[in-house]
């Protein structure tokens, strides 16, 4: 005869046990949670326990409240207005987290669906969990509002990040809100010099080096470095190709005899050269950490893949004066994007120390001359079979 602790019809009946595909699972007691109690199960054929998942779901908090009432209606003369009250609050909290849960799935899906790129998808998710971390309730744009206000994020990363994901939430959700606006003062970003860039390469593992090789050579974002392939590579030109990401236009880039030495060394595993960027990511500042400290450098520590494409763009700027030629090197779509640069390039060499400042170099042969022009010398002119070329300090 069944006990009234059996599981008995609807979704639960359902419930198999993982370890023996048996359908006779019977309810084996609560276990109390962070957020909520969880029911744990029992098989009666291998005598395995199963617990449901901790994370919040309609059942689970079912389980909760049902927990909560059965203690409250047993301790009558012992629970006060203010534990009542305390209990109901944190069973309505409950209940919203559920249902902001559901509706995050729903709209991540969505988003899916329309075609969006995983890493938005991902972006979405991590702003919104962020944001439910910090205490917002998502359901409300007041609260939600006052949460951002209080966040450490920086007013750049909500005007330009999280409202925009806020904006697409509550139009999802049905709720009406007004954006709050955030200004910021716009802030030269860290230029390190090359030969700050070059140790770092010298100092890192084979593939994390060869990895900032390319982001140096090239300007590209880490993404488009990370997607790379073995046949986007023409290793006899010395050029690649990069398929371009956040709207941008694709391009063929030159890159270094370094850099083609640096691939050459790596393992021919899969037609990827890279891991994916948070990979990379977290590998390089656990290597950027133990040089800065090893060599009692600081400034290191502000180097990061950005920060390539930065210097990247600024450098190219100061020895061209071309912003197209630098627009084309970046793959944007609009030369608004690159004007920055313009600005930046000014701001870094306002005083004019190194504008007159070359270093110069004399080939006689083509050997000597095809490394110079690889590593960002001009050609100025020929005098008495002597080629003399020069690069901006």
């Amino acid at each position: 005869m069944q006990t009234s602790d059996s599981v008995i019809g609807g979704e639960e009946a359902s419930r198999e046990c993982p370890n023996c595909h048996s359908r006779r699972i019977w309810r084996d007691g609560i276990r109390e949670t962070r957020n909520v109690s969880v029911q744990r199960f029992l098989c009666r054929d291998c005598y395995s326990r199963l617990s449901e998942s901790p994370s919040l779901s309609a059942d689970s908090f079912n389980i909760a409240a049902r927990q909560v009432c059965v203690t409250l209606r047993g301790a009558k003369n012992l629970a006060t207005t203010a534990e009542i009250k305390t209990v109901a609050g944190e069973l309505n909290h409950a209940e919203t987290e559920i249902k902001v849960a559901s509706y995050v799935e729903k709209l991540l899906a969505q988003l899916e669906n329309d075609g969006r790129k995983p890493s938005t998808v991902k972006n979405y998710r991590k702003a919104l969990k962020r944001l439910v971390r910090e205490g917002a309730n998502l359901l409300n744009p007041e609260n939600t509002k006052e949460v951002l206000a209080k966040s450490p994020i920086n007013p750049h990363t909500k005007k330009s990040n999280v409202v925009p994901v806020l904006n697409y939430w509550f139009d999802f959700i049905g709720v009406r809100w007004k954006p709050p606006r955030y200004s910021y003062e716009s802030e030269i970003p860290y230029m390190p010099t090359e030969q700050e860039i070059d140790i770092m390469i010298a100092a890192l593992g084979k593939k994390t080096a060869t990895y900032l090789q390319m982001l140096k050579d090239t300007g590209a974002r880490c993404g488009e470095i990370s997607r790379l392939k073995r046949t986007s590579i023409n290793f006899q030109q010395k050029v690649v190709r990069i398929s371009a990401e956040k709207g941008s236009n694709s391009r063929i880039l030159p890159i270094s005899l370094k850099a083609i030495e640096m691939l050459n060394n790596l393992p021919k595993n899969g037609e990827k050269i890279f891991a994916n960027a948070d990979h990379m990511r977290s590998s390089f500042f656990v290597q950027r950490r133990r040089i800065a400290r090893k060599l009692i450098n600081p400034r290191l520590l502000e180097i990061h893949f950005h920060t390539l494409r930065h210097w990247k763009a600024t450098t190219e700027q100061h020895k061209t004066r071309n912003p197209w030629h630098v627009k084309e090197i970046l793959g944007h779509k609009s030369i608004r994007s690159t004007e920055v640069y313009i600005h930046i390039e000014k701001q870094l060499y306002r005083n004019g120390a190194n504008d007159d400042e070359f270093t110069v170099k004399v080939a006689t042969t083509p050997k000597e001359i095809a490394p110079l022009l690889e590593t960002g010398f001009e050609y100025i002119m020929t005098k008495e079979d002597l080629a003399y070329f020069r690069k901006r300090k």
